[in-house]
């Protein structure tokens, strides 16, 4: 029985992917073998023993420690492409704040009726200082073209938006579904000086933090719009507080608002409603138990942050996955351990990313506990699981 804690509140439709044969699912389970976690905070979170795999129902992952789950050799887990559609509506919704000033127009209206006037007689005389440009026809430039940033060139060009696109990391799978209207773009600087709007969908990362700054601003057309529902820290506030004051940037539309945000001029601060919609959260709930679910029972790693996908079909009677540095001669080190025992491999896959690499290996025999300590002996070994049909 694997042992499932709940740190949020979990769709029900994504727990019942957790076969309660299997799984023992609670906020209350101690010594946990995997996590289901959204947006609680595990920075400083203590691993149990057990724990193997962490899976965040969501895409951004800045509440887990990634590293030292690497170096604890825990799998962690996100759900890329599961609120897609949500974010990307809220995107086209942005753009349209963006452009309007909408929400100062209804806190006027509100405002007049409260004072007593009659709305139906100001409405007329007051719209004026509300009106704002159509987005048809106005160039768009997307940062960013994962699952959300593809989905939102899109639907842009729909909307009659000249799109460009960066993304220098651009997968095979995007790019097939990107529209072949949207204009790829292969230095940020071009993009800044040919775009009206601007909507960033980048991870935050050492190398993102701050990426929208005053030198970046600087580079922009002046009246540029600027939507950001990825992460607040992509922004370099400061620089941008000043940027809205010369009126280079003419309005900022923002999942992630604070005090200095929600009190600044021609900035339309939104309460983190990215992605969240039932049918987001619903798909995100899902994907990330099946994650769990199949790492657990298998081994399989698919949307993985911090370690290789690697999913191999079982060919063997017990499995042997192997969590460790990417260094030279793992392989050879592990073989030998297996071949002084006599064991046979079935089949065997390995699979490196950044500084840490994973391998599975099936084998046609039961292999005791001092086969799996010799691997774990192996120097820049992290983790070694011994799973069996």
């Amino acid at each position: 029985m694997f042992r499932i804690k709940t740190m949020n509140k979990i769709s029900p439709t994504g727990l019942a992917v957790l076969d309660a044969a299997r799984f023992s699912v609670s906020e209350a389970v101690e010594n946990e073998d995997g996590v289901l976690v959204r947006s609680a905070d595990m920075l400083e979170y203590q691993f149990p023993p057990a724990l193997r795999a962490i899976a965040r129902a969501g895409a951004g992952t800045n509440n887990i420690p990634i590293d030292r789950c690497s170096e604890s050799g825990i799998v962690v887990f996100n759900t890329p492409g599961a609120n897609a559609n949500a974010v990307k509506e809220l995107v086209v919704c942005a753009l349209l704040l963006a452009s309007r000033d909408v929400v100062g127009g209804v806190e006027w209206v509100k405002a007049q009726a409260a004072a007593g006037a009659d709305v139906t007689a100001v409405v007329e005389k007051g719209k004026s200082q509300f009106v704002g440009p159509e987005i048809a026809g106005k160039d768009l430039g997307v940062i960013g073209l994962g699952a959300i940033g593809v989905q939102v060139a899109n639907i842009a060009t729909k909307l009659g938006m000249n799109v460009y696109g960066y993304d220098p990391y651009l997968s095979v799978d995007a790019a097939l579904s990107l529209s072949r209207m949207v204009h790829h773009v292969t230095d940020l600087p071009t993009l800044y000086k040919s775009c009206d709007y601007i909507t960033i969908h980048v991870p935050q990362n050492k190398d993102t933090k701050g990426m929208l700054n005053a030198a970046a601003f600087d580079q922009m057309r002046p009246g540029v719009r600027l939507v950001n529902l990825a992460r607040g820290g992509l922004v370099m506030e400061e620089d941008l507080l000043a940027a809205l004051e010369s009126g280079k940037v003419a309005r900022y539309v923002t999942d992630f608002p604070d005090n200095a945000l929600a009190q600044a001029r021609n900035v339309v601060p939104i309460p983190h409603l990215g992605a969240s919609s039932p049918e987001s959260e619903e798909n995100c709930a899902v994907m990330a138990a099946q994650e769990l679910r199949d790492y657990l029972e298998t081994g399989n790693i698919r949307n993985s942050v911090n370690l290789p996908d690697l999913e191999q079909p079982w060919s063997g009677e017990t499995r042997i996955c192997v969590i460790h540095r990417n260094v030279p001669s793992m392989l050879a080190s592990i073989t030998t351990v297996l071949s002084q025992d006599q064991v046979n491999v079935a089949n065997l896959t390995n699979k490196s990313k950044g500084s840490y690499a994973y391998t599975v290996v099936d084998v046609d025999s039961r292999v005791g506990d001092a086969v799996a300590d010799a691997i774990r002996a192996i120097g820049g070994v992290l983790r070694v699981r011994v799973l069996r049909h």
